[in-house]
């Protein structure tokens, strides 16, 4: 199949049920679910006494507040290191967590005798997993797949008017994953009640075949569950309003009750407001299903109107306008909070990485929350959804490759009828990294694929990351997909654009450079395969494993290929688990590879990217000014920025004025004083504009010894009701204020009122210290304290100490 251009003009939406409708009735099921962390037998009999069991809230992770283990979930791996393979023992590779096992969860469910006329449906956004689903001590579904949402319809099972007891079991295997997977439900569950004739489970697809300045043709094709049923005629009244709440379009249509469940509807709106980056401007659809004159079932959609444009030759076009895609990889768990989803912690990482310059995602490497697709949708960033790490022939000895022939359709098909809706959404990846990229079989599970994926949504192209392109392309993988995404081949771009120019080509996974947030290692070098005996790394951002580069490299080849959409950075944040380069008998039990640290702090990468991304101005200097064991001695400054030149001043004496050229990729995207010798004092940066007038400045100070404790809320008022998270940042500063960039300073955390601690995170990914503790080691100076309402509004008090340091406390509001 050749890829000319892949264009099109689609409006996207995120179905929402449940608006107090008589009709349909959505509860979400979070509190009160009794858990177990062991095999029960007979854990789904209602009979059973579960007393004992203890009391969760979901979204839950089971593992995430438990001690790190270095002995758990071990793995064996075949490593090639030029051109020999040998087995290694991966240590880390999953967390060193105890994720491992089998829980069970139950739940009496809120069901009456007044719905004995609808039928019930439970929603699980995704549970971890090989999911078995009882009611009543009856067997109803399964779902093997951690990631992929489902529904199970209830009502024949109910007893109406008496005790109905949901109970699930979980099973994680070992050596089932290559990262953290978490463990349990911990994606949230809905409970759903309509009427016998209904809007089906992902019910509405929308797009827009024609979008001008003065019009967009919305088609609404909507599927009715239930038409045999219905006994007479039905009505689908669809509304959509516009941004502003004001109702822009409207559309009856009628059936029969024995006709097919399906209606195509189309709608006129003038003078669209197109959903952007920079404007994510979106619309509502209400949806109104009549029998006879009695209304039976409504439902929201909230969808953008936007046009893609994927050009083989000069790159990604929204809007029709050019958009270079700046794109970072998120697994996803939450740092301290594990993978138990929550709005505001996702919500926090897509804020910093927007303010980095982020303009994409990619879900690696499986399908997202719905939060953080809605997060997406909200504030502006467009999204890579991804299905598989795996496919038939899987590296994990009880991965995804056991469940493939089974559930690889309903899995793919359950991602896209879910997701299809966004506005953020533009492209389907089938898989990355997978073992039929040398199989010649691999085209035809690449086409099943694809296929799929074309049926279900022909809208936005399909893709998948290969890392071994050359067998991708002679094995025919690459032509079954629309877009051709290479993982670390930024100097293969030029070549395969010329041998193959009917390719549309993505960077899926970049650099995959490693390092610790505020360590810095000398000599200054650029370094491949990097190991330290403290199994820190260095933050002047120049080392990187054997099959990656530095940001520099593939900076340069994105600059210097206009075909190229963009990049995905691996990854955004640090992630727990596969801790390279420190993965073999090591205390390492998270990633290096973030531009931002575990506990959500930016690692001096960040500034790099964003100097590069944004349009904000950037001025940042590194490293600290703490070197008493290199007096004397060379320590060489670098400064990330977008103003055209700066000078640096050591002590008050300049050092000389450094302004970007392209002699090299590092001259190219750094500024640096590579001769500096360290004397404590001061290091100053000076930024000129394109006059030579001094336009901005950032000092960098000895600090003296450590002195007291500094709280920085990201919010001071936050929700109640037990979700809502402030995230507080504690930094140990010396008498003057300034951060004591080398302080392990020992802080005990306490908080009273109306919340709790909910984790402590320093993002050094050495600490055995639990997430779920009251202490821990500043690293590098700071250390982050999420802190999460309670049920009822009030106040809650951070108090922060230790040793002999002055503490400090600060106050958080919670409001209904």
């Amino acid at each position: 199949m050749k890829k000319k251009l892949f264009i099109v003009s689609i409006a996207f939406l995120i179905s929402i049920c449940g608006f107090g409708q008589q009709s349909r009735e959505t509860s979400l099921l979070d509190s009160n679910w009794r858990f177990i962390n062991e095999e029960v037998e007979g854990g789904e009999k209602p009979a059973l006494n579960a007393n004992g069991w203890e009391i969760v809230r979901v979204p839950h992770d089971w593992a995430i507040s438990h001690d790190f283990d270095m002995n758990l979930d071990n793995q064996e791996v075949q490593v090639v290191n030029d051109g020999e393979a040998s087995a290694k023992l991966r240590t880390g590779r999953t967390g060193a967590l105890p994720f491992v096992g089998v829980g069970w969860y139950r739940k009496v469910l809120p069901i009456s005798a007044s719905d004995q006329d609808k039928r019930v449906f439970i929603e699980f956004d995704g549970a971890m997993s090989l999911v078995k689903v009882f009611l009543n001590g009856v067997f109803i579904g399964e779902q093997p797949y951690g990631y992929t949402s489902f529904s199970i319809e209830l009502t024949e099972y109910l007893r109406f008017g008496q005790e109905n007891i949901l109970a699930v079991r979980l099973e994680n295997k070992p050596e089932a994953s290559r990262w953290y997977t978490g463990a349990g439900i911990y994606r949230n569950v809905r409970l759903v009640k309509t009427s016998p004739v209904r809007i089906a489970h992902w019910g509405t697809y929308i797009t827009t075949p024609v979008i001008t300045d003065k019009r967009a043709e919305v088609s609404v094709r909507t599927e009715i569950d239930g038409m045999g049923v219905a006994g007479s005629e039905i009505k689908l009244v669809t509304d959509i309003f516009s941004p502003q709440g004001e109702k822009v379009g409207t559309v009856s249509s009628t059936k029969k009750g024995e006709e097919n469940g399906l209606f195509d509807q189309t709608l006129k709106i003038k003078a669209p407001q197109l959903w952007s980056i920079e404007s994510p401007a979106r619309y509502r659809a209400v949806s109104q299903l009549f029998v006879g004159n009695e209304l039976k079932d409504e439902y929201v959609t909230v969808f953008g109107i936007r046009s893609l444009r994927f050009d083989k030759d000069k790159g990604f076009f929204l809007n029709g306008n050019h958009v270079k895609l700046q794109g970072v990889c998120m697994h996803h768990d939450l740092g301290p909070l594990g993978a138990a989803v929550n709005y505001r912690a996702t919500e926090r990482q897509m804020e910093i990485l927007k303010e980095m310059g982020v303009n994409s995602i990619r879900t690696a490497h499986n399908p997202p929350s719905p939060e953080l697709l809605q997060i997406c949708d909200s504030i502006g960033l467009v999204v890579m959804v991804e299905a598989f790490d795996e496919w038939k022939h899987g590296g994990n000895k009880n991965g995804y490759g056991k469940y493939f022939d089974e559930w690889a359709e309903k899995d793919l098909t359950a991602m896209i009828r879910r997701d299809r809706n966004h506005p953020s959404v533009i492209m389907w990846s089938i898989g990355n990294e997978l073992h039929e990229q040398r199989m010649e079989a691999g085209k035809e599970i690449a086409q099943f694929l694809a296929d799929i994926s074309r049926k279900l949504d022909p809208t936005r192209p399909t893709t998948a990351a290969f890392n071994q392109y050359l067998p991708a392309i002679e094995n025919g993988l690459s032509d079954a997909i629309d877009v051709v995404g290479f993982n670390y081949k930024p100097h293969a771009y030029k070549r395969i654009h010329a041998e193959y120019p009917h390719y549309v080509l993505l960077g899926t996974e970049t650099a995959s450079t490693v390092s610790s947030r505020g360590e810095y290692k000398f000599p200054v070098v650029e370094n491949k395969g990097p190991w330290y005996p403290d199994y820190q790394l260095s933050s002047y951002d120049l080392e990187y494993p054997f099959w990656a580069s530095t940001p520099d490299t593939e900076f340069e080849m994105q600059d210097d290929c206009e075909f190229v959409l963009g990049e995905y950075v691996w990854t955004g944040f640090d992630y727990l688990g596969e801790p390279t380069p420190y993965n073999e008998g090591t205390p390492a039990r998270s990633s290096y590879f973030g531009i931002v640290d575990l506990a959500g702090l930016k690692k001096d990468r960040f500034y790099l990217y964003q100097s590069k991304w944004s349009n904000e101005p950037v001025l940042h200097l590194l490293p600290h000014w703490n070197w008493s064991d290199k007096l004397g001695q060379n320590v060489p400054v670098f400064c990330y920025t977008n103003y055209p030149k700066a000078e640096l001043f050591v002590n008050g004496v300049s050092a000389g004025i450094r302004q970007k050229d392209k002699s090299n990729k590092y001259t190219r995207y750094r500024l640096m004083w590579k001769d500096v010798i360290y004397q404590p004092g001061e290091i100053k940066v000076v930024a000129y504009d394109e006059n030579n007038m001094a336009v901005a400045e950032q000092v960098i100070k000895t600090a003296g010894e450590p002195y007291s404790v500094k709280l920085t809320a990201d919010r001071e008022v936050i929700k109640a009701g037990g979700k809502d998270l402030s995230f507080v940042t504690v930094e140990v500063h010396d008498k003057d204020g300034n951060l004591c960039p080398r302080s392990d300073y020992f802080l005990f955390f306490k908080v009273s009122g109306a919340g709790k601690l909910k984790a402590v995170c320093n993002g050094n990914s050495i600490d055995h210290t639990s997430f779920s503790s009251n202490y821990m080691r500043a690293f590098n100076g700071k250390i982050v304290a999420v802190i999460e309402s309670g049920e009822n509004s009030g106040e809650i008090s951070l108090m922060v100490s230790g040793g002999k340091l002055i503490g400090d406390e600060i106050k958080i509001e919670t409001e209904n």
